[in-house]
């Protein structure tokens, strides 16, 4: 029997400004393993690549705007195919025919990612349990292999798009304990993630009987309603990702530095 991955340890990103994309690729990584500058380059290159392409096709048409990335750091689905790739992971449409047999035993694959709008979110299992890495939630929040399927099933039912994740996941985080509690990241026990989850639940339920919505209710609500209070912009980000575009290689068969270094060091560890 295989030992548990990262001492048994769950990692969850808070939400950041509005990168819940970058918060989606590490949780399902299960380690702060890329930043929303990786993220900006990879989008820098996609937007290379699809002028080029409409250059050659059109001769004329050439959006200077970006397709992959916003200033506010939301990323599209292309993005985050890309940096996954870097872990040889593949994202695919849950209700396409070779996701087949994770629509009826969705408790067999190892992880999920949802999207609505401009939110992003992975569900993922680890060391044999699943948990939702929503990080408009305070921590992990545990899901039985019952309750997986019919909440699935209910995102679907309220718009979100599913996208199976199918590949080999890191087994463990390579940076050290001290560096990854840094920022938005965190490890939490399962238990610590249960007893936070049951205490903004009963923080929720007493806020309900006053007249607001229980968010676990509707799940779109959970992201409208948390994510009202991610309105409010940052500058510092939002010129440093403006800065991270500006300055990327201007080559469109190059990955990032950072991409290639991450890539060295997981053929390292599996060597």
């Amino acid at each position: 029997m295989e030992g548990v991955s990262n001492g048994g340890m769950l990692y969850h990103e808070v939400q950041e400004s509005k990168l819940c994309a970058v918060h989606c690729v590490n949780t399902v990584l299960q380690g702060p393993f890329f930043s929303e500058f990786d993220l900006a380059a990879v989008a820098s290159d996609l937007d290379r690549t699809e002028r080029q392409m409409m250059v050659q096709g059109s001769g004329d048409f050439v959006p200077e705007e970006s397709h992959n990335v916003s200033l506010d750091g939301d990323f599209s689905i292309q993005v985050l195919q890309k940096v996954l790739e870097v872990w040889d992971l593949q994202i695919i449409p849950l209700d396409s025919p070779v996701a087949e047999p994770a629509q009826i035993d969705p408790e067999l694959e190892n992880a999920f990612i949802c999207h609505l709008q401009n939110h992003w979110f992975c569900i993922r299992k680890v060391n044999g349990e699943w948990y939702n890495f929503d990080s408009l939630k305070p921590a992990p929040e545990h899901l039985s292999k019952f309750y997986l399927s019919a909440y699935l099933d209910s995102l679907k039912s309220f718009g979100w798009s599913i996208f199976l994740v199918r590949g080999k996941f890191p087994k463990e985080c390579p940076i050290s304990s001290s560096e990854a509690s840094s920022g938005y990241g965190q490890w939490l026990l399962p238990e610590d993630a249960e007893r936070i989850t049951k205490s903004c639940n009963a923080a929720q339920r007493t806020g309900s009987r006053s007249g607001q919505t229980q968010w676990q209710s509707v799940p779109y609500r959970q992201y409208e309603e948390q994510g009202m209070l991610l309105d409010e912009e940052d500058e510092d980000l939002k010129a440093a990702i403006a800065a991270s575009l500006m300055d990327a290689a201007p080559a469109v068969s190059s990955k990032p530095d950072t991409l290639e270094n991450e890539n060295k060091d997981n053929t390292a560890a599996n060597a």
